[in-house]
């Protein structure tokens, strides 16, 4: 360090000197003969300014990683805490139960809320008696009840705010055993029955959102139908539409031979599905985008943190379906396509046909969604009408609005989404049912650009659109070959495997089994309970907050570290289209026929 300082005194030194000798000189030409006594000093500062910004990143960094860990020691907790509790639901408004179909003469695990409160205000005092109730299904697909409504701004929370009455259809972590689809169904006919006796003077809103947006659709064409608007966010109801590079879910059947898989794993867990599996495949069907959330939280740890847990929460909570519910959805829906083709049986002498539906239908889907895309929500339309004036003759409105970059679960959890998209709806809901017999492209003009606006800062139009405005491009001998190959291992599989298997499992190997899933392992791995090591994170994550001193996004080695982050989620991403391409040409060589338009080509769907 003296040396430093005599280096410095010495370039002063010289520089005074240089002063003196050239006072005489032009400016200029001052300015050039004193560099050589000032240069050094110059990267002298900015190579210790350097070394300071790396010693503050390393800090930075290091700190980051211990409440990181932290978070995800916090999560396990949550979860632990959250399964104790019994899973209830992940609602941010008070409520009462109305129904319990556990109670009734073909029980479901499913029960009716009436939402009570929100923020400080009782339901009286923001009720509007003149407007519809509106019913929110939450989807029962692996995850909890909840996602309708976890955060002020929601589809319950927009509709509160709007003056609707709310009621929340809930279910619990098991299923009733032996339940069926048809339990479900007429549990969810009973829920509709009760909110409409309660209000007489004006037909329910069923608002579902992708599994009970179908299962809403098929209450609407079964043999006695509904009544009031129903609104499907991100539901499929063509299940073998889709396009090539875009949505490999679809034909994710032909590998694994059908249904058979989905019972085999239900016998396992001794007659029930562990909802882990199914959100298994949606981490695995875009790998990148769980690269993006972890990245995320560790880049930004400090603000994301309790966005991260409060998400967590919903999205670790993993509920059960039952064996038969489970086999009939995948075997009929999914790989049979048999709601299109109207040959769904719910049960004995009632049977669904999208033709049966009359009252008006609002579809709204996201072609940034690769789960339900708009070709799974909008092709069973040219599937059931042969035209537009076949469409009208029925009688039937459909009103359909995409938007054009918000993923799946964007559609249900988004605040912007929940503002905009989800309001206008709702706003519009009288409108849509005075529309006359037709398909309608619902379009929102928002000048303002601002998706908290009210609907005088915005204007909502329908064009009318005609049924081959809708293209479809599916390969339906591929996945009818898919459907066969999947009847006749189904049928093998039932016949001689899954007795054996059933003979096997029992509560304490299907607990087993659910305790080592690797999504769970990969979780509780963080608790305290099951790490002690954890511990020690949890005493550094105190020393940590008290003394935290972050630095700035704009600091250089934070921007790195997000170029570094977003190039390796590219590779990640680059390395899933891989596969996916891979999985398309098998697929097609096993199947035959074409897979459709590839990514770059037309979209199929609405124009």
């Amino acid at each position: 360090m003296t040396d430093v300082k005599q280096t410095r005194a010495t370039d002063n030194g010289k520089a005074k000197a240089l002063r003196s000798a050239t006072g005489s000189l032009p400016a200029g030409v001052q300015a050039v003969a004193a560099l050589p006594a000032i240069v050094p000093h110059k990267i002298d500062q900015v190579e210790e300014n350097a070394w300071q910004g790396w010693w503050a990143y390393q800090r930075d960094l290091w700190e980051r990683g211990i409440l990181f860990w932290d978070t995800l020691r916090q999560r396990a907790d949550n979860m632990i805490a959250h399964e104790r509790a019994g899973k209830p639901p992940l609602l941010d408004f008070d409520y009462e139960m109305i129904l319990d179909a556990r109670r009734f003469e073909e029980p479901a695990n499913y029960a009716l809320l009436r939402i009570t409160r929100i923020d400080e205000a009782c339901l009286e005092d923001c009720l509007d008696p003149e407007k519809p109730p509106v019913v929110v299904l939450d989807p029962r697909a692996g995850h909890g009840p909840g996602i309708g409504g976890f955060k002020r701004d929601s589809e319950i929370g927009i509709a509160m705010h709007q003056g609707h009455p709310v009621y929340f259809v809930s279910f619990f972590p098991e299923p009733c055993p032996g339940q069926t689809l048809g339990n479900v169904l007429h549990a969810l006919r009973r829920f509709v029955e009760e909110v409409a006796r309660r209000h007489p003077d004006e037909a329910p809103i069923l608002y579902g959102n992708c599994q009970a947006g179908w299962a809403a659709t098929l209450l609407a064409a079964d043999c006695e139908g509904l009544i009031g608007p129903t609104v499907l966010n991100g539901s499929p109801l063509s299940y073998w539409a889709g396009k090539s590079g875009v949505n490999p879910m679809r034909i994710a059947a032909g590998f694994v031979g059908g249904v058979w898989m989905t019972h085999f794993l239900a016998d396992l867990g001794d007659g029930r599905l562990d909802g882990a599996w199914l959100i298994a495949n949606f981490e695995n069907l875009k790998p990148e985008s769980v690269w993006d959330k972890y990245a995320n939280l560790f880049t930004n740890l400090d603000t994301e943190r309790e966005r991260f847990l409060e998400f967590e929460r919903w999205w670790n909570a993993w509920y059960f379906l039952s064996r038969e519910e489970i086999v009939a959805i995948v075997e009929n829906l999914f790989i049979g396509n048999k709601l299109e083709e109207g040959k769904l049986n719910i049960c004995h002498g009632c049977s669904v046909n999208l033709r049966n539906i009359r009252n008006p239908l609002v579809i709204f889907a996201s072609y940034g969604d690769n789960i339900t895309p708009p070709q799974q929500a909008l092709d069973w339309i040219p599937a059931v009408y042969r035209d537009t004036a076949d469409l009208k003759n029925a009688g039937q409105r459909i009103v359909y609005l995409t938007n054009p970059h918000i993923g799946h679960l964007g559609i249900f959890v988004s605040a912007k989404v929940a503002r905009f998209e989800h309001r206008a709806i709702l706003e519009s809901i009288e409108q849509i049912s005075a529309l006359p017999p037709g398909l309608y492209e619902m379009k929102i003009d928002n000048p303002t650009g601002d998706p908290d606006c009210h609907k005088r800062e915005y204007t909502v139009h329908f064009e009318e659109r005609d049924v081959s405005d809708i293209e479809v491009d599916t390969p339906r001998q591929a996945f009818e070959r898919v459907r066969e190959m999947s009847e006749a291992n189904e049928a093998f599989y039932s016949t001689f495997i899954s007795p054996f298997v059933q003979s096997l499992s029992n509560p304490a190997t299907a607990s087993m089994l659910e305790w080592l899933h690797p999504m769970r392992t990969s979780r509780y791995l963080f608790s305290e309970e099951f790490n002690p090591w954890m511990r020690a994170i949890t005493a550094l994550a105190s020393m940590v907050e008290r003394g935290r001193k972050s630095l700035p996004p704009t600091d250089p080695f934070r921007a790195a570290e997000r170029e570094a982050s977003e190039r390796i989620s590219k590779i990640i991403e680059k390395a899933r289209e891989q596969r996916d391409a891979i999985e398309e040409n098998v697929f097609e060589l096993a199947y035959g026929s074409a897979m459709g338009k590839p990514a770059d080509g037309t979209e199929n769907g609405a124009r």
